[in-house]
């Protein structure tokens, strides 16, 4: 028998929502990332201190690690927000089908549940803007104490990393901005 077959809507649904919760996990990843780079890069700056080695290290862009981690959580931070903003637009479309037939509560429709469900992911923005302040501050300011000599001498090294560190902290704090709210 020829004929055309589709994908149920609750089918669509469902596989809507565990890709969400995938992206949802792959925020709480990139937080676990980053914490792991700015250690990673603070022990090597540790490790590298004067007298510690014979000869010279580039710490000055070993310094500049710290807003690169910021500045990728930052990024990953965005794609996330986009794609789970994107995925509660067609979850909201699938909820509204049919919508005279049913009194079933929308989750993602009904501004007061997507404003609740934003305002919870906010303290996820607050965590990550956490982390890149005092993450950049630690690092930049353990370079700065460790070596300033080196910062003294190109100065320019800091100025960048304290600009970039900035910009990531900001856009983290912006991403609100890029979440979800139903269509009136």
């Amino acid at each position: 028998m020829a004929g055309k077959s589709w994908v149920d809507a609750n089918y669509r649904f469902i596989a809507a929502y565990q890709e969400v919760n995938a992206r949802i996990a792959q925020r709480q990843q990139a937080l676990a990332l980053y914490v792991t780079l700015v250690v990673s890069i603070l022990a090597a700056l540790v490790a590298l201190k004067p007298g510690a080695t014979q000869g010279s290290m580039p710490v000055e862009w070993l310094i500049l690690g710290f807003p690169v981690a910021s500045t990728c959580l930052a990024f990953l931070n965005f794609k996330a927000e986009r794609a789970i903003t994107n995925l509660r637009r067609f979850l909201s479309t699938l909820e509204r089908l049919e919508r005279d037939d049913h009194g079933l509560p929308s989750y993602n429709t009904d501004p007061g549940w997507a404003a609740g469900a934003n305002k919870a992911r906010r303290f996820h923005d607050f965590a990550a803007a956490v982390l890149v302040a005092g993450g950049n501050g630690i690092g930049l300011a353990a370079g700065w104490r460790i070596y300033p000599d080196r910062i003294a001498a190109d100065p320019l090294i800091l100025w960048l990393a304290i600009g970039c560190s900035a910009a990531s902290l900001l856009a983290l704090l912006l991403s609100p901005k890029w979440s979800f709210r139903p269509d009136a």
